[in-house]
């Protein structure tokens, strides 16, 4: 009991303590957890379970879309809504058919933001 406790009280303050930057990676981990739990939902036949993933995953990347600042962003930060905006797309288009191919399509790219997002990090604290 008491284990259980400490380590909610852990996961609490990590969050509630944590840095922007900090909290978008967690998002963004949550990301890929969700996507990789609604793929095997998929092979599983759990359609619920999918769906549920799935639209989490979406909402990760609504609400990535809603945070980022274009107009302060520069270059990048359109070419980035636009990958969100795609990544979006393609989980619509995998909760609608229950498609384990398009998850194996999107998931690289979601670790692949989630990778980006990592290493700005780590740049942004060394300085």
């Amino acid at each position: 009991m008491y284990s259980t406790n400490a380590f909610k009280a852990y996961k609490n303050n990590s969050v509630n303590y944590a840095s922007k930057e900090q909290l978008l990676l967690m998002i963004l981990d949550g990301g890929v957890k969700f996507s990789k739990i609604a793929r095997q939902a998929i092979l599983d036949k759990d359609i619920t379970k999918a769906h549920e993933n799935i639209v989490k995953t979406e909402n990760i990347f609504y609400e990535l879309m809603a945070t980022l600042d274009v107009s302060q962003g520069g270059d990048w930060a359109p070419n980035l809504m636009s990958i969100y905006e795609f990544i979006i797309n393609r989980l619509v288009e995998a909760n609608l058919k229950k498609d384990a191919a398009i998850m194996d399509e999107i998931i690289p790219l979601i670790e692949e933001v989630r990778e980006t997002w990592h290493e700005a990090y780590k740049l942004s604290i060394k300085r």
